[in-house]
């Protein structure tokens, strides 16, 4: 018993304390810093993107297409292109995911989520998810899993994984969605009791990622259907994912 009390005092609090606030490292990937002044429009950036979520003229990156790989900032030799490591990227509309010059990290976290009474009444104090892993990688799937550890410990906040879409208010889906889970994930939606919401987990769900052009996808699920949270990333850090869920069911104004 004694060891056992030694080691809980060595460790100390392992969970982080303020989740809203809290620090990540330098390097982390997050929302783009752009200068549309210093790009010569030489096109080395849309060359080397893997997704395709770079556009010029003016210069913009699509955060629901981006994989956060670094090699657009890499090739850029005019210093157009930089990431800060601000992790809160989720956004209620799918337009406000394209980041341009114009968008600054006070911009960006005052008007990327738009809270609504009705979703703040229902689930702000207690949210169930099923996840539906729709042809994932299983990277996006694993930072999911790390959001109920003891370090990021979100069901402190009322937010769980439930293994049935019956027990669900909504869905969280990660992947292309592959037409080998594009009647599975109809069915689970179905099965999610009315009211519910869909939230799409990193760049593969939201725009197909670097599957974009398979002819192995089915995507059809998402034009049947209103997205109400998407959380960018590839993967999604379990900071920006839970921040997200925060941010889209607490009313703070």
């Amino acid at each position: 018993m004694f060891d056992t009390l030694k080691a809980r005092i060595y460790q100390g609090n392992q969970f982080i304390k303020d989740i809203e606030n809290a620090p990540i490292r330098e390097q982390f990937r997050g929302l783009p810093i752009l200068k549309d002044a210093n790009c010569d429009n030489c096109s080395k950036c849309m060359n080397i993107c893997p997704t395709g979520a770079l556009k010029l003229n003016p210069l913009s990156i699509d955060m629901g297409k981006c994989t956060f790989c670094g090699a657009c900032k890499n090739i850029c030799s005019r210093n157009a292109i930089n990431f800060s490591n601000f992790y809160k990227l989720a956004s209620t509309s799918r337009e406000n995911l394209i980041a341009d010059e114009r968008t600054t990290k006070e911009s960006y976290e005052k008007t990327a989520v738009e809270v609504k009474k009705e979703i703040t009444s229902m689930f702000s104090k207690s949210l169930k998810l099923r996840q539906v892993s729709a042809g994932g990688c299983n990277g996006c799937e694993m930072e999911l899993n790390a959001c109920s550890n003891v370090n990021f410990d979100m069901g402190r906040f009322g937010i769980d994984f439930v293994a049935s879409p019956r027990h669900a208010d909504g869905i969280v889906i990660t992947g292309p969605i592959t037409k080998n889970m594009a009647y599975a994930l109809e069915d689970c939606y179905l099965a999610v009791p009315e009211p519910k919401i869909i939230i799409l987990c990193g760049a593969c769900a939201i725009s197909g990622g670097i599957f974009q052009n398979s002819t192995e996808i089915d995507r059809s699920f998402l034009l049947k259907h209103p997205i109400d949270l998407y959380v960018p990333g590839c993967p999604v850090h379990p900071l920006t994912f839970i921040n997200a869920i925060l941010s889209y069911v607490r009313n703070k104004k």
